[in-house]
């Protein structure tokens, strides 16, 4: 398809307007300083008018009563000091920053020894012909843990597996992107997503003070994103098998069509004969290590990862209704590490077995090479930072929170619907703003302490949001992978355009959002917990009388 089809086909319709609307948007980075613009502005208004709320949790020593919470000018001279004097440390003490950067420093060397991409191409290569749309499917969601491996490499390996099966490559790029990318929070265990979004949701309660003492724990939503897995699964197989492919026809073009000679379309044994096969049996050892080390940690002598006297009180009396998961909180806090410690093993351990890693040099050039590539996130860590630190200068966060609050208790609108119509909020959003971490700091501010007053634990906002969040990803252009998509589609069919991707795309979105809101409403409805120390509901730590 030339350039100028292409730039035509992309100005029609509602997703022409999408398009064009999120183009006018300025990158995340400005847009959280133009918004920090109009904080201040807000900050200032707000002040002069008075506007304030009564702090949930807090009393004013001097009546007894409720402490009032009123809005501070962001102009206001100690606000303009802080800023200067504290802009290192603002940016420094960002929670999402250091859990991101130590699960990618494992992560970098994961994915650039070959073992995440060698992992996905055995799994999916090894797939039954009956049951390639499912293998598909699930690893591509497993695959999540790889970040762009799952774009690279997995959905044009897809296209290709397919056509050698006789079916259509198209179905088999679309079950691919559909688990990559709208399956995106969807995997049966925690990662690097995990400690991104777990450690904006820590900052806005930080910021909201309602509950000094939580800390984030990035497998809070482990058990929900698990279900999201197998719900997805059965969801993509059928959309895959029983809607898309009968309308794409049947495949006559072979199996070596989509071959490229520019090298950037693998070879679907490339990452699956026998160097590779020692790779990941390297690989598995070393993760077996890492598991076999935290069991150490929690069952040996000294329990270094057990709080024994989280259960005691000060005299050494056993707490009747103490939990379990208060002496595991060491365990749950180290899990960031776990995952830095079994990435960077077991990527290191399968480089050295196919010779991509020779000497602890090229361990270390991975490393830093991953970092390079979290230049962009560092930029917009710094934005971010600030706006969710100045937010909460402001006051402004909790102050809406608590008559956000107010008014959603006012309409009588159950509490599971509240969070699937924010579900639905952030799949709109995410039309327009396609980084979760940008969309997630600019919402938790608000949504996360609104939420904990009705009840609702920080753990449940972020589960929610995340449903919403990766749902959409598939059906809009703004999608930094979706012109990628779309060059892997070409590759079959020339004349395939932006919006025959979409249309392909638009049922597994449909689906996979409204099976999402269905599970995130029925799992708050039975209360069952999001994760390990992790209830869907949630009571203040005290209440101002």
């Amino acid at each position: 398809m030339s350039e100028a089809a292409a730039a035509s086909e992309t100005q029609q319709g509602i997703l022409g307007w999408v398009e064009r609307t999120g183009n006018k948007l300025p990158d995340p980075v400005f847009l959280f300083f133009y918004l920090i613009i109009a904080l201040v502005a807000i900050s200032v208004v707000a002040s002069l008018l008075g506007v304030s709320a009564l702090h949930p949790t807090e009393t004013d020593e001097a009546t007894g009563g409720a402490l009032r919470i009123e809005a501070v000018s962001l102009l206001a001279a100690e606000n303009i000091q802080r800023l200067w004097v504290e802009m290192p440390k603002t940016f420094t003490h960002f929670h999402p920053l250091g859990y991101v950067l130590v699960v990618m420093l494992g992560a970098g060397v994961a994915e650039r020894s070959g073992f995440f991409a060698a992992g996905m191409a055995k799994a999916v290569k090894a797939a039954p012909k009956a049951l390639l749309t499912p293998v598909v499917a699930l690893v591509a969601m497993l695959g999540n843990h790889a970040a762009d491996a799952g774009y690279v490499v997995l959905i044009p390996l897809a296209g290709i597996l397919f056509a050698a099966a006789g079916r259509h490559p198209l179905a088999g790029i679309a079950a691919a992107f559909a688990g990559v990318s709208g399956g995106f929070s969807a995997n049966i265990s925690p990662g690097q997503l995990d400690a991104l979004l777990f450690g904006i949701t820590e900052e806005a309660v930080s910021a909201s003070s309602l509950d000094p003492a939580w800390t984030a724990n990035i497998a809070g939503n482990w058990y929900f994103i698990s279900a999201m897995t197998f719900l997805f699964l059965p969801i993509i197989w059928y959309v895959t098998d029983k809607v898309i492919e009968p309308r794409l026809g049947e495949w006559t073009g072979g199996a070596s069509a989509g071959a490229s000679d520019d090298g950037t379309s693998p070879d679907p044994t490339a990452e699956t004969g026998e160097l590779a096969t020692k790779g990941l049996r390297h690989a598995g050892l070393a993760a077996l290590f890492v598991v076999a080390l935290w069991v150490l940690m929690v069952f040996a002598p000294g329990t270094p990862l057990i709080d024994e006297a989280a259960c005691l009180t000060e005299e050494g009396a056993p707490i009747v209704d103490c939990s379990i998961h208060s002496e595991l909180r060491p365990l749950y806090q180290s899990l960031v590490a776990a995952f830095f410690l079994l990435f960077l093993l077991a990527g290191w351990a399968y480089g050295r077995a196919t010779g991509a890693i020779k000497n602890h040099r090229d361990l270390v050039a991975m490393m830093t090479e991953s970092m390079k590539d979290m230049g962009y996130y560092l930029v917009l860590a710094f934005a971010a930072a600030h706006f969710v630190a100045m937010f909460n200068w402001s006051n402004l966060g909790l102050i809406s929170a608590v008559h956000g609050a107010a008014g959603i208790q006012s309409t009588g609108l159950p509490l599971p619907l509240v969070l699937g119509l924010m579900v639905l909020f952030a799949a709109l959003l995410n039309l327009f703003v396609g980084s979760a971490s940008a969309k997630w700091a600019l919402l938790a501010p608000i949504l996360v302490p609104m939420l904990m007053l009705l009840g609702i634990s920080p753990e449940g906002a972020t589960a929610a949001y995340r449903v919403g969040d990766s749902a959409t990803n598939i059906i809009t252009p703004l999608m930094v992978y979706f012109p990628l998509i779309l060059i892997f589609a070409q590759r079959w069919k020339k004349d395939f355009g932006l919006g025959s991707l979409t249309a392909m795309m638009l049922p597994y979105s449909v689906w996979l959002l409204i099976s999402g809101t269905v599970l995130i409403v029925v799992w708050f409805y039975l209360g069952i917990p999001l994760g390990p120390d992790a209830p869907v509901g949630y009571t203040l730590p005290g209440s101002a009388g």
